[in-house]
């Protein structure tokens, strides 16, 4: 029997083993896959911050979501493997929450006062607040957005050409995406070295949803007295109630909405990697995607510098309406995030994994990102594999990450309603962030633990801890497991 190597394909080392005679018509052919395998993978995520992109660059970003990820991959035949992967993720997010911050409305209530005022209603303590630092009840709180892709393999009689395609759907509340791709993974110098090629398209589709009060203010043409805002008042920066049908009351710059719900990406993918030396693998890789249509969030509000603020709720805490003791009063936007319909992303990046001894692997990663809306990155990683024993190894973790804003990004009441482009969103802004994390993996590939007809293959056990140069901190702990299925 012959040794031919190692073939790496979806994170999954298969040895790959050839038996034969020369001149012999028989030859004995490994399968690429033996048996049914099953990968599940669980993680609870959490972060909070103060930069809500749906609240206008400032605001609660507090946000914890569970997922659960499936993947099973089945053997058709000797060349052909057959791969199913299913994810659910439901979350609680304290700023999309924030679609709609107000509370106490008055609209299809009782009023008493019919005889008062309208500013006077107006004014009434605690009738609708709304503030940027608390999470609404608002239906957007929670969400389960599911995705499943099917992917098809085939293996050449060498082992030397893999073929791949692949189809996939995703699903939110408000928005939807189908995309289908294709590859190439090409085995070259008794496979030492591997040239691997895909392409893909992704075609989503908007339901978008809209602040509240531009919603409303769009719906009802205008109408201040209508729906939402009926027996509602509208503050002005000294907490004082506008007259509603004055020439310069609230309104938003811009009363035009999604106009196109489609949003397409197409990406282009190779990577190259060698095996340098007996202990030394090198690879570089570069992903192009080109994005058109609707690219903005319409959930996002913005906030211009030039223009008059307006208020709903207690005027006794404008003053400090960016300070997270504001639990009172909610600014009413002047328009949505609006972004270019195009965008060309350029990532290049290497890795380099360095064997040192039985117990020791050194995994090193580096990347350079740009793209046409100005932003520039750079990634650095570095992660070592330290042998415990036969089946446990440990492997701690760091990333830096360092990226300089787009364009039309800044900060809350920093845009001017002048510009074509405006985003408050700080995942967009000029930053730097860190991450510490650290796992353990068991792997038996003999699989000698056994529950039913699925023998362990593998545990593994992770933890991360994310923080930036903006405020935002987040943490992540997923569980994984896998199985082989013997009948």
């Amino acid at each position: 029997m012959k040794l031919v190597g190692f073939l790496f394909f979806w994170g999954l080392p298969c040895l790959l083993l050839a038996q034969g005679k020369k001149d012999s018509v028989t030859v004995f052919k490994k399968r690429v896959l033996e048996s049914v395998e099953i990968d599940m993978l669980s993680s609870y995520y959490r972060q909070d911050g103060k930069n809500a992109a749906v609240t206008g660059g400032i605001g609660t970003e507090q946000l914890s979501d569970f997922a659960t990820d499936i993947f099973v991959a089945i053997p058709l035949n000797d060349d052909d493997v057959l791969r199913i992967n299913g994810t659910v993720s439901a979350y609680t997010s304290a700023s999309s929450s924030n679609l709609n911050p107000f509370s106490g409305a008055s609209r299809g209530e009782e009023d008493d006062d019919e005889d008062e005022g309208y500013e006077d209603r107006g004014n009434r303590t605690g009738e609708t607040t709304g503030t940027p630092w608390v999470a609404s009840s608002g239906a957007s709180r929670q969400d389960t957005w599911a995705a499943m892709t099917a992917s098809y393999s085939h293996a050449s009689e060498d082992r030397n050409s893999i073929y791949s395609a692949n189809l996939s759907f995703a699903n939110e509340y408000d928005y939807s995406s189908l995309g289908a791709g294709m590859g190439l993974v090409r085995l070259f110098n008794q496979k030492n070295t591997e040239l691997s090629l895909n392409a893909g398209v992704y075609l989503d589709h908007w339901r978008p949803q809209y602040p509240t009060e531009i919603k409303t203010y769009v719906n009802e043409q205008g109408d201040l007295n209508a729906d939402f805002f009926e027996g509602v008042a509208i503050l002005d920066q000294n907490g004082h109630a506008i007259d509603k049908y004055a020439a310069d009351a609230w309104k938003p710059a811009n009363t035009g909405l999604v106009g196109d719900t489609k949003r397409n990406t197409f990406t282009v993918s190779a990577a190259f990697s060698q095996i340098l030396t007996k202990t030394t693998q090198l690879s570089v890789f570069s992903d192009i995607t080109y994005q058109t249509g609707w690219l903005a969030n319409p959930m996002q509000r913005v906030y211009f510098a030039d223009k008059d603020n307006f208020y709903i709720g207690n005027g006794e805490s404008i003053p400090f309406y960016t300070d997270a003791t504001n639990q009172e009063v909610f600014q009413l936007a002047d328009d949505i995030e609006r972004l270019p319909e195009t965008r060309l992303k350029l990532p290049i990046g290497i890795r380099l994994n360095q064997y040192l001894n039985e117990f020791l692997v050194v995994r090193s990663y580096y990347r350079y990102y740009r793209d046409d809306w100005g932003i520039q990155s750079h990634t650095i990683n570095m992660e070592l594999a330290v042998k415990l024993g036969q089946y446990l190894t440990f492997y701690p973790s760091y990333r830096f990450y360092n990226q300089a804003a787009a364009t039309y990004f800044a900060p809350f009441e920093q845009l001017l309603s002048t510009d074509r482009y405006y985003t408050s969103d700080f995942d967009l802004s000029g930053y730097h962030s860190n991450q510490i994390g650290f796992g353990m993996k068991y792997v038996d590939v003999f699989t000698s633990a056994r529950l039913w007809r699925l023998g362990l293959k593998g545990l593994t056990i992770d933890y991360s801890n994310y923080w930036r140069s903006t405020g935002l901190n987040a943490s992540i702990v997923s569980v994984g497991a896998s199985f082989v299925y013997a009948d």
